[in-house]
């Protein structure tokens, strides 16, 4: 609760601070282009009740208590490709990119071949050192990075660096028209992934043996696991421990799933007592992690590892292993008779979005900016920009992009977007809670 209150104070000072010096951002405004547009046309239209929030990168709902983020639609946001170009060319040319995928590295030719005066400069980099090196650049005021592109699945991008002034959003309208407003809350997405149950196809030959999570890690009759259960250890991936936080927040669903699978109301095991934080009573969310934990299981780092171990399962002995999307892929190279379980109950799994942000204070603000709507595939999707991403398990966001690599459109396969401001409140509980109980 305390980090809670704590949050949403600072949310409010944000709010109040910017209010007072006009949401004035400085040398990132963008200057005439030369298009006989003004800048106060460009600003978005009245939006009825979001307007008092809509100057402002950071608004606070008082009736609800919570940060109002995105999509947040500037001055930028309606310039087009052609002003945005030709403003870069009077800055900065050298726009530099910290990316945490290397296919960034093959956008640097065709990009600078569409733009012919521009240098763009890709750094490939885990994501821990994008941040860390973007934090330091804002701290010392010596910033070389224009742009980041950083995934946050448990809020602590969109909380520590965004609300703290180390980068900021860019959401292009016309493009963001083809992209589901709940893709669009916390950052303007580049692509989404997602993990899935793998089950044995020749085990199961009429399809997938489980439709919710429960079933996971049910038991025979005799009291033994029905699913050898194997997945790289929950503790160590932010990505599962906010999907199990997702389950808390999301109790009531949970707590529907079980009823619907089972016809009874589920019974409530969990002994909260040995934590010094508070964990909700009678929440099937956390039910669900008490009893996960205590689930034999097998941990593998290697997603190739993960889905040869249910190749390898029988009928008899029946697996099921956690993975990412993109390991489907073992069933054509290698023969594997696995697939994805999709549309669990209450939901398959929460989406990881690969995102892209302005660096605050950058040299190339047009530029960065030119650079965001190229690789996320300009404006009618024909950029070229999004061509190294796509890939069996990334799926594209827009609705304008044809997926020919994927089994299965992302709408099909039952996973949600992250609610990263909840998610941030609770995650380092769950974290312990996981620790702990996997330890008893």
């Amino acid at each position: 609760m305390k980090k809670k209150l704590f949050a949403l104070l600072m949310a409010l000072v944000m709010v109040l601070s910017l209010a007072a010096c006009g949401g004035n951002e400085g040398d990132s405004q963008p200057a005439d282009s030369g298009s006989g547009t003004s800048t106060d046309a460009q600003q978005p239209a009245d939006s009825g009740d979001a307007a008092a929030t809509t100057d402002l990168k950071l608004g606070y709902d008082l009736e609800t208590g919570i940060s109002v983020y995105g999509p947040y639609y500037d001055e930028w946001s309606d310039m087009t490709d052609e002003q945005l170009y030709e403003q870069a060319k009077t800055e900065d040319t050298t726009i530099t990119v910290y990316a945490t995928s290397s296919k960034m590295l093959k956008a640097e030719e065709p990009f600078e071949e569409m733009y012919p005066g521009l240098d763009l400069v890709v750094a490939d980099l885990d994501s821990d050192e994008v941040l860390s090196k973007a934090k330091i650049e804002n701290e010392t005021n010596n910033i070389t990075a224009d742009v980041l592109q950083t995934k946050d699945v448990n809020g602590e991008v969109f909380h520590e660096y965004y609300d703290n002034g180390v980068i900021e959003p860019f959401y292009p309208r016309d493009i963001c028209t083809h992209i589901s407003e709940e893709n669009l809350k916390y950052s303007y997405p580049l692509y989404s992934s997602q993990s899935f149950w793998y089950y044995n196809t020749a085990a199961f030959p009429d399809g997938q043996p489980i439709t919710s999570w429960w079933q996971i890690i049910e038991k025979n009759d005799d009291g033994s696991q029905k699913y050898a259960l194997y997945t790289k250890e929950i503790g160590q991936e932010m990505a599962y421990l906010s999907l199990f936080a997702s389950f808390i927040i999301n109790a009531d669903e949970m707590a529907q799933s079980y009823k619907d699978i089972y016809g009874t109301d589920l019974e409530y095991t969990y002994d909260a007592s040995s934590f010094a934080f508070e964990v909700p009573e009678n929440n099937a969310g956390v039910e669900y992690l008490w009893r996960f934990t205590q689930a034999e299981m097998t941990f593998i780092g290697d997603g190739d590892e993960l889905v040869l171990a249910v190749h390898n399962s029988t009928a008899d002995r029946p697996a099921l292993a956690l993975a990412s999307a993109g390991k489907i892929e073992n069933r054509e190279e290698s023969g594997y008779n696995i697939d994805w379980c999709i549309n669990l109950t209450p939901y398959t799994a929460l989406l990881n979005t690969e995102s892209m942000f302005v660096v605050s204070g950058c040299n190339s603000p047009a530029g960065a900016r030119l650079f965001i709507r190229y690789i996320t595939g300009g404006a009618d999707g024909q950029s070229g920009g999004l061509k190294p991403f796509t890939k069996v398990g990334n799926w594209p966001l827009r609705d304008d992009f044809v997926d020919e690599k994927n089994p299965a459109k992302l709408p099909e396969l039952g996973a949600r977007a992250n609610d990263l401001v909840s998610i941030y409140d609770i995650y380092p509980d769950v974290q312990d809670m996981w620790m702990y109980w996997l330890n008893q």
